[in-house]
């Protein structure tokens, strides 16, 4: 009997350590369909880059991680989950964001954190306006008194209010219709609705995929268009180490993405359902998308103007700032990669300064080609048609503000012998001066 009772103990000893091993579960919410958050989930999945990070020493010595990864197809779900206690991280947009820390400020213990951006357009470029493809409508002012859908509380929603007033647009001839992406793509596909406002990459995916096109972009509110991660203050104080990780994580992705783009957005083609050209026209140099974790003063205001807009249309709660954003988890971050936080936080990037950048065109088993003009671009397409080579896209930059675009949807005019392209009939017009301009297809027979 003794003997027995020995050897339990044992046992009981040899099998301590890894039965009492603690787990800590970490939940994240993600968007795998939003490409302006790539950096902070679906990069950081895909690359494993937060199990690189997360620590092993001192109290985290014998302890298990168990990540957790939950896929949404809007921040607004995220956020219900992070307050029904069932997710501890979500990486969402500008909008969203800010309801979510007005909403945990308004429960009696629980708040959240903004721990960390992901990148920006400094003029509100990845919001837009799709109408279906042969839909006659080409300029908002025809939106009156129509059907326009978009997902209520997202910065596509308040980008809506910020072009009523911008175009002198009654808010109230807009007839606001609430819908989630993918039924605003099957809507616009249907032609049951006469117009869709959405988030990053949706207009663009549905030209890519040529059942909609784009009459407004967000990029004319001149509004910054934002996206970034928030945690939940009750795991961020029991677990700051992992928040510094998971920081560490999005500054990694933010790099890699950088460094090489056009494989970077085959790779994430792979781990979502948008198209690899959708991708590159985001995350390309001169891309709708500048890569920076930084939480600057000047997102701060522009977060603070869009709760100006969510609490004058949608009532949402006051949010202390002060209390919400939280820098010194990114900052710490930064200086344990050996990183200057500082040298982040610079002015942000003009996408006017890509006016002059080469356009493109992705070939079909050769990749990302570069050329010095349009015209050269347009030539090269139109001989790579000619030999039945595939040209999987072509990209231009708009000439009055340097936003990059499939060339398949710009307009184009002919100035003193020279191609010009634009994002939009009416910017085209007003550059022509009563020259004519052209579609894709008609300035392809004009080389």
């Amino acid at each position: 009997m003794s003997r027995i009772i020995i050897g339990l103990m044992v046992c009981s000893v040899l099998v301590a350590p890894s039965a009492l091993a603690k787990t800590i579960t970490i939940s994240i919410g993600y968007q795998s369909m939003c490409t302006d958050t790539y950096p902070a989930g679906t990069v950081i999945k895909g690359l494993d880059l937060l199990q690189k990070y997360l620590p092993h020493t001192g109290k985290y010595a014998d302890v298990k991680y168990d990540i957790i990864w939950r896929n949404y197809s809007s921040g607004a779900p995220i956020t219900n989950m992070m307050m029904a206690r069932k997710l501890d991280f979500g990486t969402m947009g500008d909008y969203p964001l800010v309801v979510n820390g007005a909403k945990f400020q308004q429960t009696p213990s629980e708040r959240s954190y903004l721990i960390t951006m992901t990148g920006y357009n400094l003029d509100g470029a990845g919001n837009g306006i799709v109408v279906p493809i042969k839909s006659n409508i080409t300029n908002v002012s025809q939106l009156e008194n129509k059907d326009i859908s978009t997902p209520i509380g997202s910065s596509a929603w308040g980008m809506l209010y910020e072009m009523a007033e911008n175009e002198h647009i009654p808010i109230s001839s807009l007839h606001i219709v609430n819908q989630s992406p993918m039924e605003g793509i099957s809507a616009i596909t249907a032609n049951k609705i006469a117009a869709h406002a959405d988030f990053c990459p949706m207009s663009e995916y549905m030209e890519y995929k040529n059942i909609g096109k784009m009459i407004y972009s967000g990029a004319s509110t001149h509004v910054p268009y934002l996206h970034g991660a928030v945690v939940t203050a009750s795991f961020a104080k029991k677990y700051p180490e992992i928040v510094v990780a998971y920081d560490k994580a999005v500054i990694e992705a933010d790099l890699w993405i950088s460094k090489n783009p056009y494989l970077a957005s085959k790779m994430m083609a792979k781990w979502t359902m948008i198209p690899k050209e959708v991708l590159y026209l985001y995350f390309s140099h001169g891309g709708y998308l500048t890569l920076n974790p930084a939480i600057t003063p000047k997102w701060v205001n522009t977060l603070k103007y869009d709760h100006s807009i969510l609490a004058k249309y949608a009532n949402v709660p006051p949010l202390d700032f002060q209390q919400w954003v939280q820098p010194q988890y990114l900052e710490t971050a930064y200086k344990e990669l050996g990183l200057d936080y500082s040298k982040v936080q610079g002015a942000p990037h003009n996408p006017q300064s890509n006016i002059n950048m080469p356009p493109e065109i992705w070939l079909q088993g050769s990749g990302i080609h570069k050329y010095q003009s349009v015209k050269s671009m347009l030539i090269s397409a139109k001989e790579a048609d000619a030999q039945h080579i595939t040209v999987n896209a072509t990209y231009v930059y708009d000439a009055k503000t340097g936003l990059k675009l499939f060339g398949n949807y710009a307009f184009y005019t002919v100035i003193r012998n020279k191609i010009y392209a634009f994002m939009t009939l009416d910017g085209a017009k007003d550059a022509a001066k009563g020259a004519p301009v052209y579609t894709y297809n008609q300035i392809l027979g004009k080389v």
